[in-house]
């Protein structure tokens, strides 16, 4: 299967194809309201404003598997980020990210882009995090905390798996190179 076989709910609840994607530069995150990686919302605006035009779509999917950092309803997240953040980016159904319940999509990215590690200063400490919940973390490709990063070139194809430590203005410059 490729990408666009995939479709997933928007924030009303309406469903959406990958397919409505062909030809952009995709940067899907699964996020969270209460977390403390939540103000990458400010990178992330930065970016979509930055490159929107250019043809970047950014996907947002909360998810609230890691701590219950994502509470709320669809409506309520989406409030939030607009008001707090000033978000534009498209929001999409809460969904989950591993697991049984899992949304297909997610499962697709996982086998394209496996776990590499955490990285910078804050690495260290999600290291000790996750191995709390999962002590075999570093040998599977399961989604370890919010604000993980999918990077999408403009023909499907997943380029780049980025971790909740990399901020969103680390991105940049491979965003720029795809577009």
């Amino acid at each position: 299967m490729a990408i666009y076989d995939y479709s997933f709910n928007d924030g009303k609840g309406n469903k959406v194809s990958f397919e409505s994607y062909k030809g952009k530069v995709v940067l899907i995150v699964n996020t969270a309201t209460g977390c403390g990686f939540t103000p990458q919302y400010k990178g992330l605006e930065e970016l979509y404003e930055k490159y929107h035009e250019k043809g970047l779509e950014i996907l947002d999917f909360p998810c609230n598997q890691f701590g219950h950092q994502a509470p709320g309803t669809d409506e309520e997240i989406t409030e939030f980020c607009s008001f707090k953040y000033h978000t534009q980016f498209p929001q999409m159904q809460k969904i989950e990210v591993n697991g049984e319940n899992e949304l297909p999509l997610y499962t697709f990215l996982k086998e394209q882009k496996g776990f590499e590690g955490f990285t910078g200063l804050k690495g260290v400490l999600m290291n000790q995090v996750v191995s709390k919940f999962d002590p075999d973390f570093k040998n599977n490709a399961n989604i370890k905390w919010n604000f993980t990063k999918f990077l999408v070139d403009r023909d499907g194809n997943v380029v780049e798996r980025y971790e909740s430590t990399v901020e969103p203005k680390k991105i940049d410059d491979k965003i720029a190179s795809l577009l």
